[in-house]
């Protein structure tokens, strides 16, 4: 299949990354060196106030980790992106973003910036704040889950070159925080670079060269 790039970017490890994923275009994310995880949102690009939900994502794909196959839904359970592809194969939908709040609590370290202050350096991009901040997806992130309902962030564990293909149902806005966090096994102690890329199928043409 002949594809037309309109993005191809580098994030360096420990930045955020925001931009609009046109309808029909697919968004890869690529985990450069493996075993980095990347906090993500996505909005209804028209109107910011619908945007990713967690609980009617994880309802109606009837499990915690997402793959192929399943759909990123809205607060109003509409589709904003479809994952067509996927080398990975369990990305975590619970374990949130981690906050220089949330590593003092948890780690006991001062003054330490995570995912959430980068999605809202992001979201200031375009107007947005810590009002449009929802719980998030974490692309090549282990979570850890036991039967007794207990759960823990687990080491990175994706390997080198893997990615996730996302396409969008709707013109969305995206959000990523290439995550820094270094108190915790989730990127292996090492955050490394991500790639970013948008594409979209070239149009089919006519005999004339003009599209059909």
């Amino acid at each position: 299949q002949q594809i037309t790039v309109s993005l191809d970017v580098t994030v360096a490890p420990g930045q955020p990354w925001g931009g609009v994923v046109r309808q029909g275009r697919t968004l890869r994310l690529i985990d450069c060196e493996g075993r980095q995880a990347v906090d993500f949102l996505c909005y209804t690009a028209a109107d910011p106030a619908e945007r990713y939900n967690a609980p009617n994502t994880i309802k109606i794909a009837g499990t915690l980790y997402l793959t192929r196959g399943h759909s990123l839904y809205s607060d109003l359970a509409r589709p904003l992106m479809y994952i067509s592809e996927d080398t990975y194969g369990r990305h975590d939908t619970i374990g949130g973003c981690c906050s220089a709040a949330s590593n003092l609590v948890l780690y006991g370290v001062k003054n330490c910036p995570g995912c959430r202050e980068n999605l809202l350096q992001a979201l200031a991009s375009f107007g947005l704040g810590r009002k449009d901040l929802v719980p998030n997806l974490n692309f090549f992130m282990p979570v850890a889950l036991e039967a007794n309902g207990g759960m823990a962030i687990a080491r990175g564990d994706s390997p080198p070159g893997s990615f996730v293909d996302l396409r969008a149902e709707t013109d969305v806005l995206v959000v990523l925080s290439n995550c820094p966090q270094i108190n915790n096994p989730c990127n292996d102690y090492h955050p490394t670079p991500v790639r970013v890329i948008v594409w979209e199928p070239c149009s089919p043409r006519s005999p004339t060269g003009r599209d059909r």
